[in-house]
Order: C-alpha cells, then structure tokens, then sequence
C-alpha cells in the first residue's frame, strides 16, 4: 500500500506536469517532425495510422508524451533517493529495531560503577567482570510448592559449594531460628503488618507464620524452611532478587548443566580493590535489600524503587561506596538480542548505551594512609605484646584550613577483598575489626581538652596569657570534691607557679580546675561546640555525635550534675565523649585561628572518561571563632614547648617544628585510654593528627606515632599516579 501511493505521488508530481511542460516546450520539436514529414510523404506508417490529414498532428503529440515521460522518469528518482534517506537515515534505528522485532528479547545492560581514587588520582576502587545468580519467581505464577523446592534446591547447591547468599531476614539460622534485634526495625514490622504477620508474637510462632504465608509443607525442618523463608522474604514486593553475587565458574557450570529454575546467570561489575588500606574508609557493595527497596514516609528514607533502581542493581552498602551512591551508579543501557530460531545469538542492538559512573577522587592520600595504619597497628601490637591486653583504637590527620580527610585509620581492620568469604569470622572477633572506631568510637578526650579550656578562659578574658596560679596538689575550693594534680598524686610535689603556656606543658591540673571553675560550664560548652566537639563532624560516612557534658544532658539522660562537674569537665573528664575524628578537625580549627570546617572526604567527582567534572566540594568554613593573636601565641607556644620537654625524645626526629597535647582518661582501675593531639608545622599549620589507644595509659607513649605520620606528609615526594581514565573502565 504504501508502494502505490509513492508511485501515484510520482505520476502526478512527475508526468501531468511533463505533459504540461511539453505541451509548449516540444513546440518546435513538432514543427521539425511536420517537416521532416512534409519532405518524406513516402513515410506511409503514420499516414496508414492516422492519414494524412491527422499525421503531423499525432507527431506533436508524441512529442508531449515522450517529453512527460521524461519528466515522470526524474521525479520517480528523486523521489525514490527521497523515500531511501528516510527510512536508512531520517528513521534508520527505528526501523532497524521494527524490523528484528519479530526475533528479539530486550534486555538491561548494567553500567559499570564508577571507580574510586585518591588525592592524587591513584585508582583504590575498580571493576571486573563478574556473574550474580538472579532468582525469578514469575516463571511460577502461583505455585508456590514449586516455587519452595527450586529454592530449596539452589540453596543445597551454595551450601555444597559453600557460597554465601544474601538473606537480610532477621532471623538466626540453625535448628532454632530466633528473631535478632534488627525485627525491631520500622521496616521489618511493617514488612509484618502487611502480610498480617504476628508483630509481638515469639521467634517461632513468627516462623510458623511465615511458612503457612509462603505454604512451606511439613516436609522441611524449621532450619530448611528458615532458610527458604529467607528467599521468600527478599522476594517480598518484587519479582526477582540477586541471591549471590561473584560467583566461581565451577558453581556456574552446575547451574548450567542442572535444572535450576527461576535461576538466571547474570554479569555485573564486580569491585576490585587495589589497595589492602582503607577498608573503614571505601566500604562494601551489595545487592538491595528488602528494607532499602520499599521507601518509608514516616521516617522520610527514599527507597531504591523510588529512585529509578533495578531490583538486582548493586548498590553501596557502607563507606564511601554507600556515600557516594549517587555518583558512583551509573545509568544502565538497554539492548536488543536477536536470535535464530536454534537460541543463537545472531546479533545485537543498542537502543541505549549504558553511561557508566563518575569517577569519585577522595581527599584521603594513599600513601600517608599507609603510614598511619602501619604505625597505629604496630603502636598498639608493641603494647598488646607487652601485657597481653587486647585493645583497639584510631587516627585521624585534618588538612588545615579545608576539612579534608588526609588518612584515617581504625585498628583492627579488615581486608576488603576477601570481605565476603571472612564476613562470618568477623562478625564473631571481639575486637570488632568492622566497627570505625575513628568515627563511631567515644573516648573521654582526657588533658587534651585543656586547650579548649584554655581558649575559653583567655577570650572570655577570665586569664590572660600571664596570669599565674600556683599549684597547691589539692583543689580545695570545694568542700566536696577534692580533687588532686596528677603530679600530686604520682610525686606527692606541685607545679608551682604556672601561667597557662606552661600549664599546657605541665598539664596542671589544678591550674584547670580553678580555670574551668572561674569559666563555667556555659562558656565553656560554647566554646567546645564551636570547635565541633560532641556534634557531628559532618564526614559523609557517617559518625556519632559523641557527649559534651552540661547540666542539660546530665538531666536529660538522669545523671547527675554538680559543681564538681564542671571542674573536671575542663580537664576533659566528666560525661566528656569525642570521636577521635572530632579531637583531629577540634585542632585543625583552633590552629587555623577558629575557622571550623566540616570534615570530609569527597575532593571532586569527574565523569567516567575525565572528559568533564561533575562535582567539587567547594563549603566554606561552618563557623569562626576568630580567636585573637593572643590567645593564639599562647596555646600554641604551649604546645611547641610541650614538643621540647616530656615528648623531646619522640620529637627531636621531627622533620618539621610542630605542637601536640597528651592526654589519658581513666576508664577502670589503673586502666586509662591514651590520646594524642598534634599539628605541624608550628608557625604555619598544615596538618592536624588525633590518635586514641584504648588502654593506652599515658597519651605520650603515642608522641612516636604522631611524628611518623608528621614525618611522611612532609616528606612525600608530591608525585601521584596518572589518573585513572577510560581504559580502566569496563563497559
């Protein structure tokens, strides 16, 4: 049909106008036949046709339509080359896709997720290809009976194979399932409410429901039908889930050649980590879970579904992989498979070609974060061998000035390669290698508090920075408490007469016990908030708030509040808990002079092949304390002093001039957690460093690991591996 009305379209745009045309334009091409005809009576073949009368007359008219014809015979052409550049060019994709369509499958094409770098463009996260198990339960529509056994069956060949699936139910495992604390969580009991499950009833009267729910038969035990309730549940709200991600060839081969059904093998980008360091730091990926899926009105979370995700996209789990979600996930494509009428692939179409995720570079460098886990962990194994006394703890080096995460480090830590196959193991170690002690950890910041007292009492005026006060061993200003100087307790002597450069060095006591009384808890709580202690660092992973002590959240939380809380809350005791990330950017911002950033570790994010930057961090100072030249002589002189006197023998190999506080907070009988805070260089801040020993006693006993890190920042050759580009990315 559309042939005839193209060539109907030729004709009368092609021939009528050519008779047209010729009518006048063979006028003389007649004349000349008439002629020739007149000179060549004898021609007897148009005379027998049309006699002599109509000869001459016929000549002309032939010459239209030889004319018309032509005419005809150039539209025709052009109008042919017309009709070819629309259906190959104008709408060329379109028709190539229609005209497969009869032979096709669509499918998704994951994009690849964005890699991950460090301050100098050296690669610490990429991929590989890999291949994830997919359940499909809509190949079952309602039978459910069969829907369990096929479970059942891929679950027997993981545990033969020993792959771990993803079963987010919060429900233990084993001949006894019980409830875990995580049934407690608003999306689990809402998970309840809508299949009518009992929301208050018992681990086992929970799984009774969900097996008559997913019509589990009698013929499972409670620990089988545990597992395939696991299934079920991810399956909740949606067709289909990955059940296990990176898994071996071998287990492919059995899929392959078994008949597994509702299990489809499908290829993903799989993580590869360049780098053993940072686990804390760049996090995990994995498949979506059943909570993350749905969102949630009442606490305001946005689920996956909602933001465009497919149900087996991989996503960040924790970390910056978690953080950074949104730059990291690419867009995926959409392509057609053309088959033969064997199965064979014949032929591929891309209707949308997947964009793969932004390059995200952090502020972290790798190298100095090499330093400062090597130097935490040999700090702290140097004192476990000593006592045999397992301990953890934590390091955090602040860019002055910016809020950039230079390195930060929690022991012990773990390997993110081999994550997955250790997870089990890690989850039982009691010395908590997965918990972020730099961020989630809460320690009594100890003496090292002392310099935020200090900067209270010097702007506020209550001191200046030669006021003395002598040291008498016991404050007796109260009746109750007493309190005494550290070195009248150890020595049974006193300090002397100090003013406050030399009490940061001595780390009087008594000197802030008088200082921190005659301040007040009020001031000195406005100054500690402006420094960003016992609130959120801002750090886009994520961390704790920690306690800033004040009568406020004494009777917030039915503990007690006296004045002798305020005394010892200015020397960093009382209900004082800090993160070790809070006590490095606490000094970066009084060094700066009191401009108090939000820390952080996003420096840029690029597009996948550098072509484009997407992204910089770019906030400005959250507050400033704009501390005066005075008082910033003399907390900092104290400091720099500090480095000649107690800590000289850490110190004397510094490569630059620097400042530090020591500081121990009791935790238990002669068991103290040690800190240390530092900066370098003394005249013109760069750096800031918080270290935190649990069990640590003094905090000078960590002066060593302090000026290794200070050590290898500024001694760092400032050369960086070449960016990562497109070649190290997989579609």
């Amino acid at each position: 049909p559309d042939c005839a009305v193209w060539l109907g379209a030729a004709f009368l745009a092609g021939y009528l106008p050519g008779i047209w045309l010729g009518r006048d334009g063979t006028t003389a091409l007649g004349q000349q036949l008439a002629a020739w005809y007149t000179e060549n009576p004898e021609s007897t073949a148009f005379t027998a046709a049309f006699g002599a009368r109509f000869a001459v007359g016929a000549l002309q008219l032939c010459a239209v339509l030889l004319c018309g014809f032509c005419i005809w015979g150039i539209g025709l052409l052009v109008l042919f080359f017309a009709v070819l550049y629309d259906a190959q060019v104008v709408h060329g994709s379109e028709n190539r896709a229609r005209s497969i369509t009869s032979n096709t499958a669509s499918e998704t094409v994951t994009a690849s997720r964005g890699i991950i770098t460090d301050r100098n463009g050296k690669v610490l996260v990429s991929n590989r290809l890999a291949y994830t198990l997919v359940v499909d339960k809509s190949s079952f529509g309602k039978d459910e009976a069969a829907l369990n056994d096929a479970i059942w069956q891929l679950i027997q060949l993981c545990q033969e194979q020993g792959v771990t699936w993803n079963d987010t139910l919060p429900m233990t495992t084993g001949s006894s399932p019980q409830l875990t604390s995580k049934s407690l969580t608003e999306s689990f009991r809402e998970y309840l409410d809508d299949n009518k499950l009992p929301t208050d009833g018992g681990s086992a009267e929970v799984l009774a429901a969900m097996r008559k729910l997913y019509k589990v038969d009698d013929s499972y035990t409670d620990a089988q039908a545990r597992l395939i309730v696991g299934v079920r549940y991810e399956l909740d709200g949606r067709s289909s889930y990955t059940f296990a991600e990176d898994v071996s060839t071998e287990l492919l081969g059995r899929i392959t050649d078994g008949k597994y059904r509702g299990v489809t093998i499908k290829t993903a980008a799989a993580r590869v980590y360049n780098t053993k360091l940072a686990a804390h730091i760049l996090g995990t990926v994995g498949a979506i879970w059943q909570e993350e899926w749905r969102s949630d009105e009442s606490t305001g979370y946005v689920g996956y579904a909602d933001k465009g995700y497919n149900m087996n996209d991989l996503v960040g789990k924790d970390g910056v992989e978690k953080a950074f979600e949104e730059y990291l996930h690419g867009n995926d494509g959409k392509r057609l498979i053309t088959t033969d009428e064997n199965g064979k692939i014949t032929g591929e179409l891309y209707t949308r070609e997947p964009q793969p995720g932004g390059t995200v570079a952090l502020t972290i460098d790798i190298d100095l974060q090499q330093v400062v886990e090597d130097t935490l962990a040999s700090t702290i194994q140097g004192m476990i061998d000593k006592d045999s006394n397992e301990r953890g703890g934590a390091a955090a080096v602040i860019q002055v000035g910016t809020g950039e995460v230079l390195a930060m480090a929690s022991y012990p830590t773990y390997d993110l390669e081999t994550f997955n196959q250790d997870y089990d193991e890690l989850v039982k170690d009691e010395r908590l290698p997965m918990f972020n002690r730099a961020t989630q950890g809460v320690y009594a910041p100890g003496s090292t508090f002392k310099l935020c007292t200090s900067v209270a009492a010097l702007e506020e005026g209550i001191i200046t920075p030669s006021t003395i006060i002598e040291d008498k061993g016991i404050y007796t200003y109260y009746v109750d408490p007493q309190p005494m100087c550290w070195i009248w307790r150890q020595a049974h002597t006193t300090h002397g007469r100090i003013n406050v450069s030399q009490a940061i060095v001595d780390s009087c006591n008594y000197f802030y016990y008088e200082v921190g009384r005659l301040t007040g808890i009020k001031k000195l709580d406005e100054y500690a908030t402006a420094f960003g202690l016992g609130q959120s660092t801002g750090i886009e992973i994520g961390d704790v708030s920690g306690v800033l002590a004040s009568p406020e959240w004494a009777e917030a939380h039915d503990r007690e509040w006296t004045d002798g809380q305020t005394i010892t809350a200015a020397i960093g005791q009382s209900y004082n808990l800090f993160t070790p990330l809070q006590l490095a950017n606490y000094v970066a911002t009084l060094v700066s002079g009191g401009e108090h950033y939000e820390a952080h570790l996003l420096k840029n994010v690029k597009s996948y092949d550098n072509s484009r930057v997407i992204g910089v961090y770019g906030k400005g100072p959250l507050n400033d304390l704009n501390i005066s030249d005075s008082t910033m002589a003399a907390v900092t002189k104290g400091m720099h002093d500090l480095t000649y006197d107690s800590l000289r023998s850490a110190f004397s190999r510094c490569v630059v001039e620097a400042g530090a506080k020591t500081g121990s907070a009791q935790v238990g009988t002669d068991i103290a957690n040690g800190t240390f805070v530092a900066y370098a260089p003394y005249d013109d801040p760069e750096i800031a460093i918080a270290i935190v020993v649990e069990k640590g006693g003094s905090g000078s006993l960590l002066a060593n690991a302090a000026v290794d890190i200070i050590n290898a920042w500024f001694t760092r050759d400032g050369t960086g591996a070449t960016a990562a580009g497109e070649d190290a990315l997989m579609r």
